[in-house]
């Protein structure tokens, strides 16, 4: 085991050289860079722009290596994330990346967390049910709440549950925290208000990967539930809740747990619609407006992080399916 994780770790450090190294071309590929962006906005309000101001843009552009080849602005780069912990500098927030994107990027992982508990805390036992009984009445309601959850794009169900919070309470659940809060230190006080506002973003999250869990585990379990190993446990006179939990359900799950790491990415990409939506404090809504501006620094540190955050929850899935299913061997 130990074998396999430094095995693991060394390719997730090249996988993520390679992934950043992609997304930093792909994001600075468009012509022009951020400060030819700003450049044009000024230009468009004031119809003319000063020397001053051109001055400082071209300071900018050599201080920050704008003017250098796309191979010497990422090794600069990535060489100050390494040695300095600096992610570099955000043109359009007019402020360094490190100082504002490690708040938001908490409250994502906070986010993106809390709905992947929800998932398996809903779905293994509604797929667990549907498989044992298969064709009933449950099993039918289940499989068509299924379906509606994985039709119903994300920012409509956000929509609609801000309509009917505001229609019951009369109080429209939007953010994170109250306003009161958000400034406030981390306290039980806190963590309670923060429960009261993020059961939305979370149901909205959830709501797809949940339906399509809930179809796998139904499915993966209904063809353990017909093998002779089954039949022959229930001949031995064992009890069927503990010889389904034993037996059938350690092996259905194993596709579940195998999935986290590729399921943590489209957590992410939900959060940047439900955020916007929602008006969440997350980088789901900074990540688009620094893609939109070609802001390279802001959006290359973005999609590092969601790629180190991936390629750990790949590397803890493998793991726990090691533990899940001794038939494993990692080694």
């Amino acid at each position: 085991m130990l074998n396999y994780i430094i095995r693991r770790v060394l390719g997730a450090v090249v996988t993520l050289l390679v992934v950043s190294f992609v997304s930093f071309i792909i994001i600075i590929l468009p012509p022009g860079d951020v400060l030819t962006a700003q450049i044009q906005r000024i230009t468009e309000v004031s119809g003319t722009i000063s020397q001053a101001d051109l001055a400082r843009v071209d300071f900018l552009r050599e201080q920050y290596g704008l003017d250098e080849p796309v191979y010497v602005q990422y090794a600069t780069w990535m060489t100050g994330i390494v040695t300095r912990g600096d992610f570099g500098w955000s043109f359009t927030a007019f402020r360094s990346v490190s100082d504002f994107v490690w708040g938001l990027m908490a409250n994502t992982m906070i986010l993106v967390g809390a709905s992947l508990v929800f998932i398996f805390a809903v779905a293994l036992p509604i797929g667990f049910y549907s498989a044992v009984k298969q064709y009933s009445p449950g099993d039918y309601l289940f499989t068509f709440l299924g379906f509606l959850g994985l039709a119903i794009p994300n920012f409509l169900l956000a929509l609609f549950l801000l309509f009917l919070s505001f229609t019951v309470t009369g109080t429209i659940v939007t953010g994170m925290y109250s306003p009161d809060m958000v400034d406030q230190a981390w306290s039980w006080a806190k963590f309670v208000d923060m429960l009261k506002h993020i059961w939305i973003p979370v149901f909205v999250i959830g709501t797809a990967g949940t339906a399509a869990a809930v179809r796998v585990l139904r499915n993966n379990l209904l063809d353990e539930l017909h093998k002779p190993y089954v039949m022959m446990a229930r001949s031995k006179g064992l009890s069927e809740l503990r010889l389904l939990a034993k037996y059938p359900l350690r092996i259905a799950i194993n596709p579940l747990i195998s999935t986290v790491g590729f399921l943590l990415p489209s957590l992410f990409g939900a959060t940047i619609i439900v955020s916007i939506v929602l008006s969440l404090p997350t980088v789901g809504p900074i990540y688009l407006e620094s893609l939109l501006n070609q802001d390279m620094f802001l959006a290359g540190s973005i999609v590092l992080m969601i790629a180190v955050v991936t390629i750990l929850g790949t590397l803890i899935s493998d793991i726990l399916l090691a533990i899940a299913d001794p038939r494993i061997r990692l080694e």
